[in-house]
Order: structure tokens, then sequence, then C-alpha cells
């Protein structure tokens, strides 16, 4: 039996602790801001996710988007829906900080592959399933390595790497070069709003943030 994933849930819980209260007036002002920018939508973004062995929960992000998807009948893409506050959220990652939430409440960790839309699990291979035998991160192996720049090959190639690679120096490397792309500001969350094309199988791609 594998210790590392028993160790590696208690300094998930103890450092998400930490950084909660470390991030508590962070976060407020950027609810705050939210707020007054649009007042018309909520101040957290849900969405439905798969977690680890594929059971399902909600994760939450600062909502970036206004809740308009169309104007005059016409359908608003990402970049016309993205707030001016958004904007810098995401620039900044802080809009991942209430996922801290996800990760005290065992449903996400630091380090893991990213949780992704409920209907992908109808069209994974079994290989691309096994993304699932781990809990999902904040930050992955696939996202310090491309993030929206790779193929959704090259990024399920990665999640299963990390899958059958996990361990403490792992996770650290990735948790630094976390880190560095966020003072970067680029490969972690994507600043210029560009978006992930939606996964309609291997070898298809159809737009995704």
């Amino acid at each position: 039996m594998k210790i590392y994933p028993y160790i590696k849930r208690i300094l998930d819980f103890i450092f998400a602790l930490i950084l909660l209260i470390l991030t508590s007036l962070i976060m407020f002002l950027a609810a705050l801001a939210i707020k007054l920018e649009d007042p018309k939508g909520p101040v957290l973004f849900k969405q439905k996710r798969p977690g680890k062995n594929s059971k399902i929960f909600t994760v939450y992000k600062f909502r970036t988007m206004r809740v308009e998807t169309e104007r005059d009948g016409i359908p608003l893409s990402d970049m016309e829906r993205m707030t001016k506050v958004g904007s810098i959220l995401r620039k900044t990652s802080t809009d991942e900080l209430p996922q801290l939430f996800n990760i005290i409440r065992g449903e996400m960790s630091f380090i893991g592959p990213r949780p992704l839309l409920v209907q992908y699990l109808e069209i994974y291979t079994p290989e691309q399933m096994r993304r699932h035998e781990v809990t999902p991160g904040i930050s992955g192996w696939a996202q310090v390595n491309g993030r929206n720049a790779i193929s959704w090959e090259e990024k399920f190639k990665l999640d299963i790497w990390y899958v059958d690679n996990q361990s403490f120096l792992v996770d650290l490397r990735i948790l630094f070069m976390t880190i560095y792309n966020v003072l970067k500001r680029e490969g972690i969350n994507n600043s210029q709003g560009d978006t992930m094309p939606y996964f309609t199988g291997s070898g298809n791609q159809a737009s995704h943030n």
C-alpha cells in the first residue's frame, strides 16, 4: 500500500487551511470587486466535475465572466464576456482561490490532474480514464507543461504519467513550476483568455474554458 497519498491528504488540509486564513482578505476584496463591477451575477462560479474514482463534486472558482451569454441574439465569445476584474483574477490565478474549500473537503488536492467536464467521462478511452485514479488538483503536470497550448492527447498522456509517478518530489517540482508560471503570468491560468477546445473524443476537437 502506498502511504504517500495519505500523507499528501494531511499536508493538503493543513496548507489549505493556512492559505485560506492568509488569503481571506484578498478573497473578500475579490468578491467585492466582482459584485461592484457586475452585480447581476453570483460571486462564485460553480460547476460539477468528476474527482477521484469519477465521483462528482462541485468545483468553486471566482466568477470571471458576465452572466449574459448573448447580446442582441448574437452569442458572445469568452473574451467578450470577460469582465475587467475577471481578467485580473485570471492573470494572477486569484480566481482559483475558492478551490481551497474543495481541498479542505478532500475533493481536490493542490497537485493533480485538473478536473474536467462531466460529459467527458462518456468519451474517454480506458487509458484516459485512468486520470481519475488520483485526486484532481488545482495545478498538475499537464498545466506546468503547456496547459491550453498542448493538444488533448498530450494533456492526457501527461496526466497518466503523473498517475504512474506521483510522489512527494514530483509534487514539489510541480509546485515550484506552478509558482514560477504564476509569477510570469503564463501557463497555469491563461492571461489572454484563450480557451481549450472541447474534448469530443480522441482525435476530435470541437471551445472550453
